[in-house]
């Protein structure tokens, strides 16, 4: 009689603990593999280990307010920054999150450079793709080295390119977004616009409509910059703000003209030799324009600077992406009483509500208006 054999019990604990290690190990080896093959990867690694180091430095507003070794004109700043914040949730209703709780000391002037480009004959952007935000048609660096060697490269390849920097970025409120010390140079209505227009973007964003998303920003960081101001009987701040928003206006229109005289001219077959005649004329002529009328015309900004910085196709839509149909934001906040916050959430509603996911043509759509492409 063969014996009896007792199969031993399973060990699920050890078996469980094989998978994880084997799928830990999976995970890993995948990671390593799309970093040694993916330059975006690469480029996302980086920013993100940039951003992590930024975010472990950060300080508690109210803690610098109270601290006795933070410089008075620091603290003035922080608590306009605070006030601001406040004004943001409860008189507009954006959705702050926890930015601008915490402040870093970056260490340097500038925090990070911006990227831009497009082909030389048309005015077609180079995109690049980010988990969330989608498409966008510019690339941060939080590296200047880095920045340099990638304008430097697209250059190379024949594109127009727009190095500029930056003294924010927006993590749409997944992060606690700092307030940066490069912020710290601006006036005061330069200071408080930011401090609107970013949480403006955790309130009202559209994947990969970034002309849409910084145009609203924009128009929410002035209009609501103005109103801030004019609730603190801050007559001088207030008058600024709207001065600045005409100016945003005034450069809508310009930059708007200027792409449409550039879409013209090479809508048509255009030798090289030729290609280099249009665009001097045509960048001749708007910075004749910045000497000239829409220069002068300028209440906040100094024309001097438009017209002496670089130009090229990269620059225009660069510009034009704060600045894209400005006057509609207008007209519905007119609708809207000149009231910021009922805009806002008229904004709101019409573009997620809406079925068209372009949230230009979603409110152009709205009753009493004529659909615009």
């Amino acid at each position: 009689m063969d014996a009896v054999v007792e199969r031993a019990r399973p060990r699920w604990g050890r078996l469980l603990k094989r998978i994880l290690v084997i799928a830990l190990g999976a995970v890993l080896g995948g990671i390593v593999l799309m970093l040694l093959v993916s330059a975006d990867a690469r480029y996302i690694a980086r920013a993100g280990i940039e951003e992590a180091r930024l975010l472990l430095r950060r300080r508690d507003l109210t803690k610098l307010l109270s601290d006795s070794a933070t410089p008075p004109p620091l603290r003035q700043r922080l608590a306009l920054v605070l006030a601001a914040r406040a004004y943001a949730a409860d008189s507009l209703g954006l959705a702050v999150a926890s930015t601008y709780t915490t402040y870093v000391d970056v260490g340097r002037d500038t925090l990070l450079l911006v990227l831009s480009g497009s082909r030389r004959d048309r005015l077609r952007e180079v995109t690049w793709r980010y988990p969330i935000v989608g498409v966008v048609p510019y690339k941060g660096f939080f590296n200047s080295r880095r920045a340099r060697s990638e304008a430097d490269r697209l250059g190379r390849d024949g594109l127009d390119v727009y190095l500029r920097p930056s003294g924010a970025f927006s993590t749409l409120g997944y992060l606690s977004d700092p307030l940066f010390s490069t912020a710290m140079s601006r006036d005061t209505m330069g200071l408080v616009a930011p401090v609107l227009h970013e949480p403006a973007h955790n309130t009202v964003y559209v994947k990969s409509h970034t002309p849409f998303n910084e145009s609203f920003a924009s128009f929410v960081g002035y209009r609501g910059a103005e109103a801030f101001f004019r609730a603190r009987r801050d007559t001088v701040d207030a008058r600024r703000a709207a001065a600045r928003w005409r100016d945003e206006r005034t450069l809508d229109v310009f930059y708007a003209e200027l792409a449409r005289r550039l879409d013209s001219a090479y809508a048509e077959p255009l030798t090289t030799e030729r290609l280099e005649q249009v665009r001097t004329t045509l960048f001749g002529w708007a910075r004749d324009q910045f000497r000239g009328p829409v220069g002068q015309s300028l209440e906040t900004y100094d024309w001097r600077w438009f017209a002496q910085a670089p130009l090229n196709n990269a620059v225009v839509i660069a510009q034009r992406l704060y600045r894209m149909d400005l006057n509609l934001f207008d007209e519905i906040y007119l609708q809207n009483g000149a009231d910021i916050a009922e805009t806002i959430r008229a904004i709101q509603i019409r573009v997620y509500t809406q079925a068209d996911r372009d949230p230009y043509r979603a409110l152009y759509s709205r009753p009493g208006m004529n659909d615009e492409d």
